[in-house]
């Protein structure tokens, strides 16, 4: 495998994969495998997608509702992440492994996912490709309107920043506008689109006042990537040009939230305006690196040096045999949150050959960060055991042996058969991430 044919940030064909393959997009490539896939009923997946739009197009085929949707499948597929490269390769091919993972992304999963299911701008649905052609047309969503800073009415919030906010509700009815409102501004640096995020956020319905569940009340923080168009209008677009440390008011009309359908699942009507409270914990460009002194790693593990935005230099110590167990060593200890299996985390990473210090892929030589959700068997187990634990903010070292990484079925000839790899990750940025649909 070429460096450039098996980076996460660029398309194209690694391995004889077809171009766009997500199993390309792994740190040193698709892990091997023939694959098997999970089948989860669609009430379990909509537990996962609670701020998935719901189709604006009627729907006819009432039978399809009950029909199982893959959950996790170490399938290829082409989906691309938020991104622009491809994301959600398949699992290290263990029933037992992925199921573990759908149990803790449903423990995780009460603190409801803002990610967006069903755009209503997406393709029609099979009832609306199978209906006859005298059918009225597929109705199209209503366009979001253009954000405003103020509106003739609004809520109030009080509270600091980083606890959940006191929203109240005026008896006046909304007037429809699209508001983002900065209620305090951070110091932070400030978002752009493609900007890795984490918010908390409160949120609640404004035609009925009631609370609808935010992170919050999970006690997890939301992450994702702003602009991406993966989630609804409301939060899409809300935090761009906003700094980090800083707190919004956001009043989403339908068109801004669900949509003219609304969303059942979570007693939103039809009407009804949303309001949230979103907090920016965290801005994180796609080409960010940690920065900070290093501590050097325990003797007989590979020496590195920084090089900034570049791929570091990770040197084997002559001699030193290949380990037979996970070897890690904290470099720059960060002082986040301790990453938790089934959480999503944002990474940058350099990987080579522990027996000669070979550079075979590097998120830093494209200048795009790499996402996963640990502990899904999505990366190699040496990736999953050796960040699972460490603090957000650090950079790890790992040397990691075959029977960790690839054992005898490497990606390409630029990994042997039972090669150990040596891996120093810088651990961007952790959060409560969608499953991928």
């Amino acid at each position: 495998m070429s460096e450039k044919a098996s980076s996460p940030g660029e398309a194209g064909t690694a391995n004889g994969a077809a171009a766009g393959d997500p199993a390309a997009s792994r740190p040193g490539g698709p892990l091997p495998g023939e694959g098997e896939s999970i089948v989860v009923p669609p009430s379990i997946l909509k537990q996962q997608a609670g701020w998935g739009q719901t189709p604006a197009q009627p729907r006819t085929d009432t039978a399809k509702d009950a029909e199982p949707q893959v959950f996790a499948s170490t399938v290829r597929r082409k989906d691309l992440s938020e991104a622009g490269y491809n994301e959600n390769p398949p699992g290290a091919g263990k029933l037992g492994v992925i199921l573990g993972t759908v149990l803790a992304l449903l423990l995780v999963g009460s603190g409801i996912t803002l990610y967006m299911v069903n755009r209503p701008d997406s393709s029609k649905s099979k009832a609306a490709d199978a209906a006859p052609t005298t059918a009225p047309p597929t109705p199209t969503a209503d366009p979001v309107p253009p954000i405003k800073d103020s509106a003739k009415v609004l809520p109030t919030v009080t509270g600091d920043f980083g606890k959940k906010p006191v929203i109240a509700l005026p008896t006046e009815k909304p007037d429809g506008s699209f508001v983002v409102k900065q209620i305090s501004e951070g110091d932070g640096p400030k978002v752009d689109k493609g900007n890795w995020v984490t918010v908390d956020f409160a949120a609640k319905d404004w035609a009925t006042g009631k609370d609808i569940a935010g992170s919050y009340d999970s006690g997890k923080p939301q992450l994702y990537q702003a602009g991406a168009g993966k989630l609804i209008p409301a939060l899409d677009a809300a935090v761009a040009g906003h700094k980090a440390g800083s707190r919004l008011l956001v009043v989403a009309p339908p068109a801004a939230g669900f949509g003219a359908q609304g969303n059942p699942q979570m007693s939103v009507g039809a009407t009804d305006n949303l309001v949230f409270v979103v907090d920016i914990k965290q801005a994180t460009a796609p080409d960010a690196t940690l920065s900070g002194d290093m501590t050097a790693p325990p003797a007989g593990m590979p020496t590195v040096k920084d090089n900034g935005k570049k791929a570091a230099d990770i040197t084997p110590v002559p001699g030193v045999a290949d380990p037979t167990d996970l070897k890690s060593a904290v470099l720059i200890q960060g002082k986040g949150p301790k990453v938790e299996s089934g959480e999503k985390v944002v990474v940058q990473y350099t990987g080579v050959l522990y027996k000669d210090g070979k550079k075979f892929d590097s998120s830093l030589d494209h200048g795009q960060a790499f996402s996963f959700v640990t502990g899904g068997g999505t990366v190699i187990p040496g990736w999953d055991k050796g960040v699972v634990g460490q603090n957000v903010g650090s950079r790890v070292e790992l040397v990691i042996p075959a029977s960790l990484a690839y054992k005898d079925q490497p990606p390409s000839a630029a990994i042997p058969p039972n090669a150990t790899l040596v891996f120093v990750i810088d651990i961007l940025d952790a959060g409560v991430g969608a499953p991928d649909q």
